[in-house]
């Protein structure tokens, strides 16, 4: 029976009837039941799933602290205190929270990571690759004023010079950062904002994050060998086979969490930030949370202000070009060795930029930056376009059911008519 223009084919009665009303069952049964996947993912396809988990977590664990929470400069530091010491289960809460934005940023680097070995950026994916880059992007600005929070010694002094660096910008840069300080200086006001925007911009991120998903939904996603589905043979229903996928995915990272909250719950932070804020005391090395110290190593390379901040900046903005960039018409490093190799050692760059940014900016320190700097922008705007010129890809197989059953390769001569397709 059916009530308006929807027919429900649900046989649960409650759910029939909500369905007939309101199709979202029918919704969720079409993009999350029977939407037809690859069928050849592997494990780094569950990253995109963990990192929605992980929002939730974030958001939940972030409106409970909310609500003890003191945004003023006298009582936020004692507030934090309090709900470690008083407050039911607040320990848990804010090890959860505190150690569940580091968590995040796991999952998203190796998703991003994996999204650039697979060649998920290539058409028909840009935009859903763009909305990725700018959840990041709302990721780290979030990410940067929940440190500010606590209001210890590295939340002040992380604050102070991270807004100071909108000021190298010639004409607007004094307005931005007043108008991020709500003053003269890193102060009351200051704190406020940073906190009214904390608590906002994850809703923003679950926002965007939908445009991901349904951008997701309307391209298809990507797979292991960079290829199309031909048809049925080649796809499976989400459910049940990812759904559990991602379920033996989710239990392995559930337990590195609660390792991470309940056996080293202060590893990741730093322990200045257990001292109470003071303007008059200088800590000897400011450093940001770990997440940002690829960028603070490309920041502080750079000799001139300016040039360190747009560098900085550029570092993460070049990602939203690099469809365009990579001319290559394969998309998996499985089948580009030149192009793997390279991608291999700009990883190594990153990881040696994180290391780098945690030391001081001095000698050989600031000397390793500079070359894994050069390297990091060199990779994107000098060997990618080179690559798709001058790389010759290994045969693609001709689908992705026949590469599965271990099916040969196409020709050479018919390694890129896949691609030309998308």
């Amino acid at each position: 029976m059916s009530i308006g223009l929807h027919n429900s084919e649900f046989k649960n009665p409650v759910v029939r009837w909500i369905d007939q009303r309101m199709p979202v069952f029918t919704m969720m049964q079409k993009e999350y039941g029977t939407f037809p996947t690859p069928k050849n993912f592997n494990y780094f396809w569950n990253f995109g799933a963990l990192a929605m988990v992980t929002l939730m977590i974030m958001i939940a664990t972030g409106i409970f602290l909310s609500m003890h929470y003191a945004a003023h400069t006298s009582l936020a530091f004692d507030s934090v205190e309090r709900i470690m010491r008083d407050v039911n289960f607040g320990w848990l809460i804010r090890y959860i929270h505190m150690n569940g934005a580091s968590m995040f940023f796991i999952v998203v680097y190796i998703h991003i990571f994996r999204g650039m070995y697979y060649g998920s950026y290539k058409a028909p994916r840009e935009l859903l690759w763009m909305l990725g880059v700018v959840i990041f992007l709302l990721m780290m600005a979030t990410a940067f004023m929940g440190y500010v929070l606590p209001w210890g010694q590295m939340s002040f002094w992380g604050a102070t010079v991270i807004t100071n660096l909108f000021s190298a910008f010639p004409v607007v840069g004094n307005f931005i950062v007043e108008l991020l300080w709500g003053g003269f200086s890193v102060d009351n006001p200051t704190l406020n904002r940073f906190f009214s925007l904390h608590y906002l911009l994850p809703f923003v991120i679950f926002g965007v994050v939908f445009l991901h998903v349904a951008a997701l939904h309307i391209t298809g996603s990507n797979n292991p060998l960079g290829i199309e589905p031909k048809g049925p043979q080649d796809t499976l229903p989400f459910h049940p086979y990812y759904t559990a996928k991602d379920s033996v995915g989710l239990v392995v990272y559930f337990i590195v969490f609660a390792v991470l909250v309940f056996f080293a719950p202060n590893y990741l932070g730093h322990p200045d930030n257990y001292i109470p804020a003071n303007p008059l005391v200088t800590p000897p090395h400011i450093v940001p949370e770990w997440y940002f110290l690829p960028y603070y190593a490309i920041l502080r390379a750079v000799p001139d202000k300016l040039g360190g901040v747009l560098l900085m900046f550029g570092s993460i903005l070049v990602w939203f070009v690099l469809p365009w960039l990579d001319r290559s018409p394969v998309r998996s490093m499985r089948f580009r060795p030149l192009a793997r190799i390279f991608f291999l050692l700009w990883t190594v760059c990153f990881l040696v930029l994180l290391w780098v940014g945690a030391k001081p900016a001095e000698g050989t320190y600031v000397l390793i930056a500079r070359i894994a700097t050069a390297y990091y922008f060199a990779y994107f705007l000098v060997i990618l376009p080179m690559l798709a010129k001058f790389e010759r890809p290994l045969p693609l197989p001709e689908s992705i059911s026949r590469a599965v059953l271990g099916g040969g390769p196409l020709p050479m001569g018919a390694a890129a008519k896949p691609m030309e397709k998308a």
